[in-house]
């Protein structure tokens, strides 16, 4: 990352004059994200069977035609601030600094249908969830936050070859949340006719608007500790213009964690679960910049970064137990994997 000094008169051949010891780099990076899970999460049952019967939930038809996957929340760009600090000894010995975060949220809904049917959310157990009039729809979103902090040292191997080794913190949140949209205008009459079918689904006369909490919602949050080794070489050259490339690798220790709410009855249950289980990270970019002084520069770059061994949220879903009155996690899935990639715009200033 260390800037190259050149002289004013300075031809494209000719080398340069210093090299500075400090780079300071600010930039703007932009990120999608790929890799949310395969979890069915909306399910299509026809209107016309009756949903509630004198045994309580219908579920032969159940799970039905899939309306929704999690695969379905795709992120796109969002922007966030990436920041950095290296130092070069004139031994070819150096050190830097670096750190990045973004939030990346998708929504997605699903319904109301035409001819009408139900949407039907499925959990291990006992959980499902309709909507409770014809006129709602079912909706989900997808809330993602990642941050990185990272110090390495380096070594030069060759004016264009640089090997680095340190340590890196990575945390990764995950959090899924399920509501129906429109809010309800009171107690569905449904839920006391038996047996009743979405078509007949109205409120009860004078009941109170109801105020819904989310149906489900998973957090995830994933901390990873670790050490990572790479390097860093310069791929082009020409005059002020010049192409860097970087790859990096590492194993972590991730501590995940996951939170999950079930509204059942209007009620919320709780569950959680965590544990720590091994993690591999792995980034790579290209960086081209140009050098419009002799110690400024401007720098337009695309970043890849892959995670594998993570707890993601849409994961969690089988892995929480419900019945009539209690919700438990069985246990934490960190097996996802999920892929950052984008650009990334801004400046450097090398003394």
């Amino acid at each position: 990352m260390a800037a190259l000094v050149y002289s004013s008169a300075a031809s494209a051949e000719e080398r340069p004059l210093s090299l500075p010891r400090w780079t300071i780099s600010t930039e703007a990076l932009f990120l999608s994200r790929s890799g949310s899970g395969h979890q069915p999460l909306v399910a299509l049952v026809p209107g016309d069977v009756p949903w509630w019967t004198p045994v309580g939930p219908n579920t032969t038809n159940v799970p039905g035609v899939e309306a929704l996957n999690s695969s379905g929340l795709s992120q796109h760009l969002a922007a966030g601030p990436k920041l950095g600090l290296s130092y070069r000894d004139p031994s070819g010995l150096g050190a830097e600094l670096s750190y990045f975060g973004v939030r990346l949220q998708a929504s997605k809904s699903t319904g109301p249908e035409n001819p009408a049917q139900w949407l039907v959310m499925k959990a291990p157990g006992t959980f499902w969830q309709t909507q409770d009039y014809s006129y709602q729809s079912m909706a989900w979103e997808d809330d993602t936050r990642l941050h990185s902090l990272e110090a390495n040292v380096r070594l030069e191997l060759s004016p264009r070859v640089t090997l680095l080794a340190g340590i890196r913190w990575l945390q990764l949140s995950d959090k899924l949340e399920g509501t129906l949209d429109p809010a309800d205008l009171g107690q569905p009459l449904w839920k006391f006719n038996i047996p009743s079918r979405l078509s007949n689904a109205v409120p009860v006369p004078g009941s109170p608007v109801v105020v819904n909490p989310p149906f489900w919602t998973t957090e995830t949050t994933n901390d990873l500790y670790g050490i990572q080794i790479g390097a860093k070489a310069a791929l082009w050259e020409f005059g002020r213009f010049s192409v860097d490339g970087s790859i990096k690798a590492g194993v972590y220790d991730n501590r995940a964690k996951q939170l999950t709410l079930v509204s059942m009855q209007k009620q919320l249950y709780p569950a959680q679960s965590s544990t720590n289980s091994a993690a591999l990270v792995a980034e790579g970019g290209l960086v081209a910049k140009y050098r419009f002084t002799d110690v400024a520069a401007l720098k337009l770059g695309y970043e890849a970064l892959w995670l594998e061994g993570i707890a993601l949220a849409p994961a969690q879903i089988q892995q929480t137990w419900t019945t009539p009155s209690s919700v438990s996690a069985r246990s934490i899935d960190r097996g996802s994997s999920t892929l950052f990639q984008g650009l990334t715009v801004g400046v450097e200033y090398s003394f």
